[in-house]
């Protein structure tokens, strides 16, 4: 209050000495006006103040909301058809011969090693006779053989099926994610070097 009222106390008082020899309703009425155009001019000061803090006030920041580029859904549910479609939909090209490779293996192993069960079991029971009702053992060795062979065929396949939609889900998931070599390098060469230290105290 002081600060403000100390501008106008020697303002009036300037005013007084340069007014000697008016008439006093001039004197009182050139005061009156000098000491509005004051207070008119601390309360514009006090606004423009008040208007360049309202300016330079920050803006709040509106949170983006992040959404995935590949639905891990829609990687799995193509997998499940077709074993190396969730990997082409996740672009993830590479990875589709290997898949292809090893369900495409097992799938035809499983097949051989069935033909080649019924075969031999064919063939035991045909050696079967009311004279020798054993039949020929090393032909049912060989069935038995080939039967587990297409049985561990069978878990082969479910392995890869499930590996296969795993990882579709996960590379769905981490698509969005750049684990690109030149994040680290730039124009083929290492921007920085990094360096890991270790201290060995015995």
């Amino acid at each position: 209050m002081f600060l403000l009222t100390a501008p106008f106390l020697f303002a009036q008082e300037s005013i007084t000495l340069s007014l000697k020899g008016e008439k006093p309703g001039v004197k009182i009425d050139k005061i009156a006006s000098l000491t509005s155009f004051a207070h008119k001019d601390i309360w514009a000061d006090s606004l423009q103040t008040d208007s360049s803090f309202t300016k330079t006030a920050p803006k709040k920041e509106t949170a983006k909301t992040f959404r995935m580029k590949k639905s891990s859904l829609t990687a799995v549910l193509l997998s499940a058809v077709v074993p190396g479609a969730g990997q082409f939909y996740n672009e993830s090209y590479w990875k589709i011969p290997i898949i292809v490779g090893l369900v495409g293996y097992f799938g035809y192993e499983y097949f051989r090693q069935n033909n080649l069960y019924k075969d031999y079991r064919d063939s035991y029971t045909a050696s079967q006779t009311p004279e020798n009702p054993s039949g020929n053992l090393s032909l049912k060795t060989l069935r038995e053989f080939y039967r587990n062979q297409r049985d561990d065929f069978v878990w082969y396949f479910l392995i890869v099926y499930t590996v296969n939609l795993i990882d579709a889900y996960v590379g769905a998931h981490l698509f969005d994610f750049d684990v690109r070599e030149d994040k680290f390098t730039k124009h083929g060469t290492l921007d920085k070097e990094y360096r890991l230290k270790f201290n060995l105290k015995f």
